[in-house]
């Protein structure tokens, strides 16, 4: 595997510093927030001091019911390409379900969603890596998510599953120590037994990221600073494997540059103290172990289309729990569900948010109430945007602002936005706005 070193996610917010950081050798970019034909400047700078940009995948939804989406493998393969990137990663996840399959409609997560860790759910998982690994121009990486609950009568661990997935597909694995340690606080899985049984030879990299903990539940913030038990996890498995990379999470409440730099120093100390008595991996590694590649890998039991009927069934009704109210499916911590669903709805109202910044300049400190009461029973359809313009047009509609300047804003923003404001100048433009502003309750 190629040698990545120290790197650190690059994000447009914090752009400027990862340019300015000393001893970064590698960045990783969100897949779908970059455009093959529209780098930011930032990134050819980086590519052209030689640092490695490793484009980072999170809608495929490899652990999904359905096989990958040949739209979206092509446009994760046209990323890798576009930056000459060394390899590609994505999540054990799903993020969709619903559709044709289980005669519903298609829901979208929004977020990375545990998979079953069941024989007949590794046997779906192995196939649709199968399927990416063939359409990637590169090689590709998996990783393991932070997770809130598990599901009922799984038949393997975390590390077992990791390992029986490596072992069948060559894929290679991303190991995301905060993830660990979310799931033995959450969930009691014991981060050295997962390492154990690991297989480290089919190690890609290492994620490092930040959290916190609220009423015993641990969140996955990649907001707050990496925490000693999570930097504790890295030195257990920098002790076993020298990582080929290492690299620090931040998505949001971005420290100062200084701070920054300070944590990657931090991780970077952390993997060299706990490599000084290290085992060489040659010496560990057990007989049969993972190939250095996806040829010759062992293939194992293929997953027929009852087993995908079966999980999408299962996925369908905790996805609709989690987004469209339904009542919970048998087997789940209901608690722990409630906690899940108010977060998918929280980090929605983020997003959108994020995308169209000037709701909540325009409905202040009204956005995140209102947004809540917006998405509690209205599942995520379209896509962001979609729910951007849908959540101003109930808005107007359903709860429309006291103050006369706001409506105003909102209805403005809404019909620019809409693609309405295209009709002014028209001949028959004047009495549409009249009429789409009766409707909307001017």
């Amino acid at each position: 595997m190629e040698r990545l070193g120290t790197g650190i996610g690059w994000r447009p917010a914090i752009a400027e510093a990862v340019e300015a950081m000393a001893g970064i050798e590698w960045v990783e970019v969100v897949a779908e927030n970059v455009c093959p034909g529209h780098l930011p400047d930032s990134l050819r700078r980086l590519r052209e001091r030689g640092v490695a940009v490793v484009p980072h995948g999170v809608g495929l939804g490899l652990g999904g019911a359905e096989r990958p989406d040949p739209v979206r493998l092509a446009a994760l393969a046209e990323r890798a390409e576009a930056l000459g990137s060394p390899l590609v990663t994505e999540h054990i996840a799903f993020v969709r379900a619903g559709g044709e399959r289980t005669a519903s409609r298609g829901l979208e997560a929004g977020h990375l969603l545990p998979v079953p860790r069941t024989r007949e759910g590794l046997a779906v998982l192995c196939e649709n890596v199968r399927i990416a690994q063939d359409q990637l121009p590169v090689p590709l990486a998996v990783e393991n998510i932070a997770a809130l609950f598990s599901w009922p009568d799984e038949e393997l661990t975390e590390g077992q599953f990791l390992y029986e997935l490596a072992d069948r597909t060559g894929v290679r694995l991303l190991i995301d120590v905060a993830n660990l340690h979310t799931n033995h606080v959450n969930q009691g899985e014991d981060p050295a037994a997962a390492l154990d049984a690991l297989p480290l030879e089919a190690l890609a990299y290492v994620h490092v990221a930040g959290g916190f903990e609220r009423d015993g539940v641990w969140h996955d913030s990649h907001a707050h600073p990496v925490p000693e038990p999570v930097l504790a996890v890295l030195a257990e498995l920098a002790s076993r494997v020298r990582p080929p990379g290492v690299l620090l999470e931040r998505d949001e409440r971005f420290p100062s540059a200084a701070e920054l730099e300070a944590e990657v120093a931090k991780i970077r100390r952390t993997v060299a103290v706990a490599g000084r008595d290290r085992v060489p991996v040659g010496a560990a590694a057990r007989p049969g172990s993972v190939p250095a590649s996806g040829a010759g890998a062992a293939t194992g039991p293929v997953a027929d289309e009852a087993a995908r009927t079966r999980l999408a069934l299962g996925q369908t009704a905790l996805l609709s729990a989690l987004v469209a109210g339904t009542p919970a499916p048998e087997g789940f911590d209901r608690g722990r569900l409630r906690v899940q669903s108010r977060m998918l709805t929280a980090k929605r109202g983020s997003v959108v948010a994020s995308l169209a910044p000037e709701l909540e300049q325009i409905l202040g400190d009204t956005y995140r109430p209102r947004f809540l009461r917006y998405a509690a029973g209205r599942p995520l359809t379209g896509g962001y945007r979609a729910d951007a313009l849908a959540f101003a047009l109930h808005t107007l509609r359903e709860e429309p602002p006291a103050e006369r300047a706001v409506r105003r804003a909102l209805r403005d923003w809404w019909i620019e936005r809409s693609g309405r404001a295209s009709l002014v100048g028209r001949p028959w433009a004047r009495w549409a706005r009249v009429a789409r502003f009766a409707l909307l309750g001017r």
